[in-house]
């Protein structure tokens, strides 16, 4: 871990590499993001277990250590990879509990079945994150992407806004937001709710204007037998079945926060209570991912099965 934060961050302190290498290995190793659990498994010098402690609490703490800056070059190293197979980038926009005082708005990329962290932000609120942030966050991560890139961004109703709708169009990024089931529709044909479209089985509108905003999209309709909502889609291009289908590829980021949480590093049982410390134990959380994920594709490369060698 150390050799690689030193290949891709070589403007970064020896120390802050080192210090963050040590403790992507130890939550690898210790699989918990409770701060007691790392500071027992901490191999460091220091016998007293407080003392350990005490000098995570300093790493998670130091303003130095800048979760975007630190990202930056994972994010533009998997991306690149990604378009050079000559798909469109999913990237996946969506919010997640940590505990009863913080929520965190993360952006990912699908990589196969699942998604990639790749920039986040933790806000202390109960509810949603509003579009201010949201708009941060993704202008943020315009700068990581290569150039030429197609990018579609997928993202659940919190972010299904006119809002968020005109930001992609105004750089040229495919979208499939899903949309509340109330918000207003009007074309040539008059008024209506996105939630009445779906009852009158309209599956496919181009051009509408929706909410008061009156942001110009399609939309795409899918209520499949067994599902007890539809999905009603805002999307660029033109709506039909597996166009409005697309949108399942969100799914990809649900097993990436069971990582961060209960089925994984459980984030929720840290007392951490600043923002910008919870971020940075993202940033420990979200290299060790990346680190188990490069780790299977060198092992599944190096020691493939012979059913793979037959390939």
């Amino acid at each position: 871990m150390s050799q690689e934060l030193r290949r891709l961050l070589p403007g970064q302190r020896k120390t802050q590499r080192v210090n963050l290498a040590l403790l992507v290995a130890t939550m690898l190793d210790v699989r918990s993001a409770n701060l007691m659990d790392l500071a027992a498994g901490l191999p460091r010098d220091a016998e007293r277990i407080d003392m350990r402690y005490q000098w995570i609490e300093r790493v998670l703490k130091n303003p130095l250590i800048d979760p975007d800056a630190v990202m930056a070059p994972f994010a533009r190293e998997v991306l690149g990879a990604l378009a050079a197979q000559g798909r469109p980038l999913v990237l996946i926009l969506d919010q997640s509990k940590l505990n009863d005082r913080h929520q965190v708005l993360m952006l990912a990329i699908r990589h196969g079945e699942r998604a990639l962290p790749l920039l986040w932000r933790v806000e202390a609120t109960e509810g949603a994150i509003g579009f201010a942030v949201q708009e941060a966050l993704l202008d943020a991560a315009v700068p990581l992407l290569p150039d030429g890139a197609e990018v579609c961004l997928m993202a659940d109703r919190f972010y299904g806004t006119a809002d968020l709708i005109g930001w992609c169009q105004d750089r040229g990024w495919d979208y499939r937001l899903r949309l509340k089931g109330n918000l207003v529709v009007r074309d040539a044909g008059g008024r209506t709710t996105t939630g009445r479209l779906a009852k009158d089985r309209i599956f496919a509108l181009e051009n509408v204007q929706l909410t008061a905003r009156k942001a110009t999209t399609n939309i795409g309709v899918i209520h499949d037998p067994g599902h007890v909502e539809p999905w009603i889609i805002a999307m660029s291009a033109t709506p039909g079945y597996l166009k409005t289908l697309d949108y399942s590829a969100r799914w990809a980021i649900e097993p990436m926060f069971s990582d961060f949480k209960s089925r994984g590093f459980g984030i929720e049982d840290t007392q951490i209570q600043h923002p910008d410390r919870l971020a940075r134990l993202l940033l420990v959380m979200a290299l060790a991912i990346y680190t188990a994920v490069s780790t299977g594709r060198w092992d599944a490369e190096t020691n493939p099965t012979p059913a793979e060698k037959n390939m």
